[in-house]
């Protein structure tokens, strides 16, 4: 089993994408344990702040150490954890291997940034991976953080109906998976009028290999 706790000062934004599909099969199951903090629980005052200019001057706003130390050494007084993640533009980029690396662990924290991200002392004494999406900036880290917990969770023994399945993915072998052939039945010709899904290969139809399906142009149209 692996546990993920997510701090975040938008939990909301996290409630949708845990509750549904293969992420909340596995939570079901018993394979993944998801806890997600609010950081204003630890505001520095009654208004709920979390945020303060930086030092030096310059637009934008930081996400202040208080709240978020104070979450990081509740929670690592509970339990050791293998990996404090912090979502960001300039971290690792997520790809495939970093997936299959991080399902072998136990216990992991996200830190979610918001607003220009987290005061830097955080990243320098807590966070042992930063990771990100991509090269695109976002208004915080709770859409990354969701993105990374399926690619992972999706890996753990017992959450696909068929394991095999993980394992033939795209980028698995650092390549994309084959285009799949049309779904059965096999008359579908109120999809298109061309004689492509009039009828499935006969070869298909038997059982035999997909291989040989050709691939969609694309950008082009299906047909």
């Amino acid at each position: 089993m692996i546990r993920f706790d997510i701090l975040t000062c938008q939990p909301a934004l996290l409630e949708s994408p845990f509750a549904h599909s293969i992420v909340k099969r596995a939570q079901d199951k018993g394979l993944a344990d998801i806890r997600v903090h609010d950081l204003r629980d630890y505001a520095i005052n009654k208004h709920g702040q979390l945020d303060d200019y930086v030092f030096g001057g310059g637009a934008g706003m930081v996400l202040r150490v208080e709240p978020i130390a104070a979450w990081l050494d509740e929670l690592q007084a509970q339990r050791p954890y293998d990996a404090i993640i912090y979502l960001t533009p300039d971290g690792e980029t997520l790809r495939q291997p970093l997936a299959n690396r991080l399902s072998l662990l136990g216990n992991v924290i996200l830190l979610c940034g918001h607003y220009k991200g987290v005061d830097q002392r955080i990243r320098d004494h807590y966070v042992t991976h930063e990771i990100s999406l991509g090269d695109f900036v976002m208004s915080g880290g709770e859409l990354g953080a969701a993105v990374l917990v399926d690619a992972v969770v999706r890996l753990l023994p017992g959450v696909l109906g068929n394991e095999e399945s993980a394992l033939s993915d795209s980028f698995q072998d650092d390549l994309l998976a084959r285009p799949c052939t049309p779904a059965r039945p096999s008359g579908a010709g109120w999809l298109c009028r061309k004689s492509c899904f009039r009828a499935t290969r006969p070869r298909l139809r038997s059982g035999g290999t997909s291989r040989r399906w050709p691939a969609p142009r694309r950008g082009g149209p299906i047909c």
